[in-house]
């Protein structure tokens, strides 16, 4: 018997086939009977004249996924979704009643890969001959002024700054200040690229970092110069604006980065028609529920298309703190789209710097038994490497944006040696063992040579199993992964000429890839996300108020833990790549 599909805390009891088939019948009959009304619904979506209105202010995921838990609490803005505005443009190519779209940003939160892939949207639909304003009424930075490149119309408010900085890669090297604290950084990588240890044990940036992270941002930088071509200037104006960086809102309108300098309450009066009063507004909530009215089929049930997120820290989830891609929750969701019935197909949506080889390994082995089923397509956002290439491999194609960061196939390890530091404090440490290796693990010595030798050993085994996984997956010789691996990073768009991935695009490319694969059938089927249980430290439980300030507190410090799992995790060997997120997420 098929698993059901959990999504969305779904807390419907189970429905035989027979009943389940009787009220979709007489679901579809009632929608037929109010057509008529629902199809007047649909032309009435927005007065002529009017403008669809949408709201970013924050993160913009490719599918909305209700809150819960305390999740509930903490979210006051309905979340617009990459699919939700890809469908919104569809229709206002359709729908020649509103004049067009008019997007407020008021603050951007994300890589460039997704900034990209929202552009790209509104360009599109810029392109079919649809007015697009982008109003900015708290300024942009890099990332959001890219974003309102792509319009018709930029508009800023008039006190607000525009801060078009660039892009830039920051490394930080701990070597000399730890070792005057009488801390030793020990780290063995394999892989000539695999940084992510440089700034524990370097004192200054190595060639090879140089190297990748300087392609990284010469393809960002190459990006946002030829996006504000759009806006009319040249290619010496752009790189100029750049340069100048900082700018107030008349100075960018001078500067032609914007169109006009306006107050909240005068942008209504700029889209209008000359001589006319304000335009009213249309939420893009409310316009997508009247057209999607006379669109027949059941939401929630039935045969879809499962999403299955791996955002975050790759980690087994021993630690109380853990965040990220939990290998349970992970294989957990990977083991109910495989079993259930009423999955035809499945996209990994991946947006992770990597993590723990053994979850990844594991988690890899699910994903390997899921393709042997279904078809399987990952695809990548803002970030996927090291662990979170890894989890890739198996899928039957793998979709990339172009800046995507992706690739970082290598393997490194890393630990703290205290025994300088308490030897000055005057603390004397004696151990007894039984055991030449007893006390492996023991922060308070170092390593031997060959206690270093026995754990290159095990890099280098990893970094093979690494290797022969990505060969296998991509249909590829050993030789020619280890060719684009040694722990370098790619964009999207290199990965692609080095066969690393398979396409250029977002959700919907890989939707469109499932549906291919799944043939007959696919075009009808919806993506649902498959939900997997909620942290602790994010729920409130039977522990109350305690769990929910805990849960603010992990979230306050997400940057600190972001390095935890390098440094102070119980695992020891680590798929990490923490400056492809770091470069990914700049200016």
């Amino acid at each position: 018997m098929g698993a059901k599909l959990a999504v969305r805390d779904d807390p419907r009891p189970e429905i035989s086939a027979p009943v389940g088939l009787l009220i979709r019948l007489l679901l579809a009959l009632v929608r037929i009977l109010l057509y008529p009304l629902l199809a007047l619904r649909r032309l009435r979506a927005a007065p002529v004249g009017s403008w669809v209105e949408v709201l970013v202010d924050g993160r913009v995921p490719e599918l909305t996924v209700p809150p819960r838990g305390l999740e509930r609490l903490r979210r006051r803005k309905p979340v617009t979704s990459l699919s939700d505005l890809r469908e919104l443009a569809a229709e206002l190519r359709k729908d020649l009643r509103p004049q067009g779209l008019l997007v407020t940003l008021k603050h951007f939160e994300g890589g460039m890969a997704a900034a990209l892939a929202l552009r790209d949207i509104l360009l599109g639909l810029a392109k079919n001959k649809r007015r697009v304003v982008v109003y900015l009424p708290t300024g942009a930075d890099t990332k959001g002024y890219f974003i309102a490149s792509a319009a018709t119309e930029a508009l800023g408010f008039p006190q607000a700054q525009v801060t078009l900085l660039g892009f830039a890669s920051r490394g930080v090297f701990l070597k000399n200040a730890l070792s005057k604290a009488g801390v030793v950084a020990e780290v063995i990588a394999h892989g000539k690229y695999k940084s992510a240890g440089d700034s524990l044990s370097r004192d200054t940036m190595s060639d090879a970092q140089r190297e990748q992270s300087g392609a990284l941002l010469d393809l960002m930088y190459g990006t946002l110069t030829r996006a504000l071509e759009t806006r009319g200037l040249s290619a010496e104006e752009a790189k100029a604006a750049v340069d100048t960086g900082v700018f107030r809102t008349p100075e960018a309108v001078n500067a032609k980065l914007l169109d006009a300098a306006l107050h909240d309450d005068e942008v209504g009066k700029r889209l209008a028609h000359e001589g006319e009063p304000a335009v009213s507004g249309v939420s893009a909530e409310r316009y997508l529920r009247a057209r999607r009215a006379t669109r027949l089929g059941t939401r929630g049930r039935g045969p879809c298309i499962a999403v299955v997120r791996v955002h975050g820290a790759i980690s087994q989830g021993d630690s109380p703190f853990a965040r990220g891609a939990l290998e349970h929750d992970i294989i957990a969701a990977v083991r109910l789209a495989r079993e259930s019935k009423s999955v035809r197909g499945v996209v990994l949506h991946i947006d992770s710097p990597g993590g723990s080889a053994l979850a990844s390994a594991r988690m890899h082995r699910e994903l390997e038994l899921l393709a042997s089923d279904k078809p399987l397509v990952a695809c990548m956002a803002d970030v996927a490497a090291s662990g979170g290439y890894y989890v890739a491999a198996p899928a039957h194609a793998i979709i990339a944006q172009p800046l995507t960061i992706t690739g970082s196939i290598g393997v490194i390890m890393a630990r703290f040696a205290v025994g300088p530091v308490l030897e000055r404090l005057g603390v004397n440490v004696e151990v007894l063992k039984r055991g030449a290796h007893a006390d492996l693990l023991d922060p308070t010595r170092a390593l031997t040579d060959s206690e270093r030798a026995a754990f290159a050993r095990e890099i280098e085994g990893t970094y093979r199993d690494f290797v022969d996984v990505v060969a296998r997956g991509r249909k590829k010789t050993a030789d020619e992964v280890d060719a684009v691996a040694q722990g370098r990073v790619w964009s999207g768009e290199d990965a692609l000429s080095r066969g690393l991935v398979d396409a250029l695009g977002g959700l919907d490319v890989a939707l469109a890839e499932v549906r291919r694969r799944i043939g007959r059938g696919g075009d009808a089927l919806t993506p649902r996300v498959v939900r997997t249980r909620a942290h602790p430290a994010h729920t409130l439980d039977a522990r109350g108020k305690e769990a929910a300030l805990l849960g603010i507190a992990v979230d306050a410090m997400s940057p600190l833990l972001d390095l935890l799992p390098l440094v102070l995790c119980t695992e020891r060997v680590l798929l990490w790549a923490p400056d492809a997120a770091a470069i990914a997420d700049s200016a």
